[in-house]
């Protein structure tokens, strides 16, 4: 973490020492507005991502984060004190987090063990602080889903086919002909949707089928999958 530029007393200071010159308080404050919290925030795995203040006090004199819900001494990650010039790192410090002066927080290179929930507390004039909360979830990119069927080659009337995605993704969507599949009495959707079942097909199934998939980061679709019904 760098420090932050000051003409006067600066740096690091032992992250027990920051914590009693700037939370020796023990009055919380409600909030006269709109409630102090994180923005919850979705991310990429091995990217960088801010984690920003939502409703900040405007008369906050420092910040600290803690890792999951709740201001627990053996959780801090760090804070910031604007009056003294100063920041330092706690317990939960990994050395890939910075607080800057807005009180927001940068954490490189997240992975998955970086998800759930973080904890701010604003520390405020008159012996009064504020605390909020926010979530971060951490996603791997969609893989190019596989799409698999139970037959190619079907008779209408007489025959039914399965059709399965197979994918890493959070939701799954069907495409026929390039467009959004309308499902009919005939058709039903199962595992999480990722699984198609058309029982009986008839002569207007046939066509080029595809799964959609994606997660609140990416999203991508299966190579088409021909459906051939033969009737008499």
């Amino acid at each position: 973490m760098e420090t932050p530029a000051a003409p006067t007393r600066r740096g690091r200071v032992p992250w027990q020492g920051l914590l009693l010159a700037v939370s020796l308080l023990t009055v919380w404050s409600p909030p006269a507005t709109a409630q102090l919290s994180i923005v919850s925030t979705n991310a990429a795995e091995g990217k960088d991502v801010l984690l920003r203040i939502r409703n900040k006090p405007p008369d906050a004199m420092g910040f600290m984060w803690y890792r999951g819900e709740g201001a627990r001494s053996n959780r801090n990650i760090g804070s910031i004190a604007m009056d003294l010039r100063a920041y330092a790192t706690g317990p939960a410090y990994s050395g890939r987090e910075k607080i800057n002066n807005d009180g927001s927080m940068l954490l490189k290179k997240v992975t998955r063990k970086d998800a759930g929930y973080y904890t701010i507390v604003a520390y405020l004039h008159d012996s009064k602080k504020e605390i909020g909360f926010g979530r971060l979830n951490v996603y791997q990119p969609v893989r190019v889903p596989t799409l698999l069927a139970s037959n190619t080659t079907v008779t209408e009337h007489k025959d039914s086919v399965v059709m399965t995605c197979y994918t890493n993704a959070v939701s799954t969507q069907w495409l026929f002909n390039a467009e959004s599949l309308r499902l009919t009495e005939r058709m039903k959707l199962s595992w999480r949707n990722r699984t198609l079942t058309i029982d009986p097909v008839r002569r207007e199934d046939a066509g080029y089928y595809q799964c959609e998939v994606s997660n609140p980061i990416s999203s991508c679709e299966s190579e088409p999958l021909g459906l051939d019904v033969k009737y008499e």
